[in-house]
Order: C-alpha cells, then structure tokens, then sequence
C-alpha cells in the first residue's frame, strides 16, 4: 500500500471513531417522579399510574434505557406527604407527576422551578397553584378533576335514584377553596328544586361521625361526596356511615363505588393518566408547564353498586342502569 493510500485511510478511519463511540454510548436518561396520596396496594392508583407508564411507551419512552421513575406512596397523610415532597424535589427530577391539591400544594411549596404535571385538582386557580387556565404561568400545569357544572350531575342522579330526597350532605374540607366553590355550585344547583344543601366539616373521623348521624335524623336526606384529599381519607368512614343510616350516596369517583358506596359519577382517571403521559412527554422534550393549558376532563365514567343499593332499599331504574359504564353486583 502506498504511503498517502495509507494515510487517507488511516485518516478516513479517524473520522469514523467519534460515529461508533456515538452510537455505543447509551441514552441519556430522564427522570420523572410520581407523588401519589395512597398506600401502594391502592388498586386504583396502581391501575392509574400503570396507565400512565404505558401510555409513555409509544412516545419513546422506557424504563431502564431512557427513563427512571421514582414514585413515592405518600399515604394520604399530610406529613408524609410534606416529607416526600421534599424529598423528590431535592433530586432535581425533569418532572414531577401528582395527584390532586394534597401532593400538589406542598409540592409547590418546595420547588418553583421543578415542572409539575398535575391530574386530579379541583379549580387550580382557585387555589392559587395557576394564574389562569389558558395560560398556568409557574411551573405547573395539568388535568383538573371537574368543573363546577357537574353538581348538578350529581343532584339529577341522586334525584334519579331517590325522588323523595329533599336534604342533601355534603362532607366538604373547609380549608380548601375548591371546595367551598363546589359547595357554591351545589347550592345554587338545589334551588330551583327546593333541595337543601348541609355542609359536613371533616377535620377528624369523630366530627365526621357526629354531623351524619345527626343529618340521618330527619327524613328524604341524601349525600354528595365531591373529591378532595379529605373525603379520600375518610372513603371507608363515609361509606359505612351511608350504609349504617341507608342514605342514598353520590359519590364522585370509581373507588368510593368499588369500595362499597352506591354510584359515582366522575372523570376517568385512566384517561387522565394517560394524557398527563403526553405532557410529561412534552416537557421532556423541552417544553415548559407555562405553554401546556390547563384541562378538564373529556371522559366521565357512571358506575353502580347493585349489591349496595339492594342493601339500604334503593331500586335502580333500568334506564340508568343502560347508561352506566359499569355496574356492581
């Protein structure tokens, strides 16, 4: 071989290294972390966040080559979860995923630069986490849990399934601005059909248990359960206490159902989960919560407890039933 053939390959040879040593090097992997009110074997969550793990599948995302999920099981108490907010900020994730204003207010608290994909909050503006919804600022954004204008779904189908009920509870956290707006929306739902509306603080189990037991006194009452991270914690509480007193329950998601309650009218949380894969995937692509609007649901989901309603005397009417996505006996 000639000297400058020998060169030119050599060369040519050079040229190539940094293309091989590219194509070996592995993907850089991005982080996300899930916060999340729940135990981990809340079947719920487990069937949500699944969702939002293969929904990432398609965009190009998978564990171990490209991506690490760190996802922490707060249980629904607050200290737990003010403890591992804190603890997933301080690892500088790409992005955090959380469920509802309990993980997302303490979230915020600690990190205004972290990006934040929310599902499941009631009225973000409301509670100060979003300047509008068009247009979130900050940095977070996401997936509300309704809008005001499902009260009066939820008073139709309580009237649907007890025509007599004329005074309706509803367990509500006062500290929570979403849910004084719900109250609103609820009240002025009512009017026009001479129901009334009771407001049930629920700061503790024993105050719970008091203002129902009192409510179940008189005569035609019905309960409306609105989401929160209070009514979560005390789902089993609430459940019985319809049970023990037969009060005709409407709750507001799948699992209060799935746990013993009549029916629930609600978004699905599924396909919540699976749409915040795509803004997930969207931050990490670079970019930012301020350009990611905030959404209601498009889904909603009827579910009913057969068993439930033959248990306090409740007779479904066959027209409802046709409608329901899923039913319990």
């Amino acid at each position: 071989m000639r000297r400058r053939e020998f060169i030119t390959l050599l060369g040519g040879a050079a040229a190539a290294w940094p293309l091989v040593v590219r194509a070996q090097q592995p993907e850089r992997i991005r982080r996300v972390a899930i916060l999340v009110p729940a135990t981990a074997d809340d079947g719920d969550f487990q069937a949500w966040i699944g969702a939002f793990h293969q929904a990432l599948v398609p965009l190009g995302w998978t564990i171990g080559r490209n991506l690490r999920i760190d996802t922490r099981w707060a249980t629904s108490n607050a200290a737990e979860i003010r403890k591992h907010a804190s603890e997933l900020a301080a690892l500088t994730p790409d992005v955090i995923l959380a469920h509802g204003a309990a993980t997302l207010a303490p979230l915020l608290q600690v990190t205004r630069t972290v990006p934040i994909v929310f599902a499941a909050v009631t009225d973000p503006v409301v509670a100060g986490f979003v300047d509008s919804l068009a247009r979130p600022s900050g940095n977070a954004s996401g997936f509300m849990n309704f809008e005001y204008g499902i009260a009066s779904k939820w008073l139709e189908l309580l009237k649907e399934i007890a025509p007599g009920v004329s005074r309706v509870a509803t367990p509500r956290d006062p500290t929570q601005g979403g849910s004084t707006a719900m109250l609103a929306a609820l009240q002025t739902t009512a009017q026009p059909l001479k129901v009334e509306i009771n407001p049930i603080n629920m700061r503790d189990a024993d105050e719970i248990e008091r203002a129902i037991a009192a409510f179940a006194r008189t005569p035609n009452g019905g309960l409306i359960v609105a989401a929160g991270g209070r009514t979560l914690l005390h789902r089993e509480l609430i459940i019985a206490l319809a049970a023990q007193h037969k009060l005709p329950a409407v709750y507001s998601n799948h699992s209060f159902v799935a746990a013993g309650g009549l029916i629930s009218y609600g978004p699905d949380f599924v396909d919540q989960y699976r749409q915040a894969a795509g803004y997930v995937d969207r931050i990490l692509q670079g970019e930012k919560p301020v350009d990611l609007p905030v959404q209601a649901p498009t889904k909603y989901e009827l579910v009913i407890n057969l068993k439930t309603a033959k248990a306090i005397g409740i007779q479904i009417p066959a027209s409802l039933l046709a409608r329901a996505d899923e039913v319990i006996e």
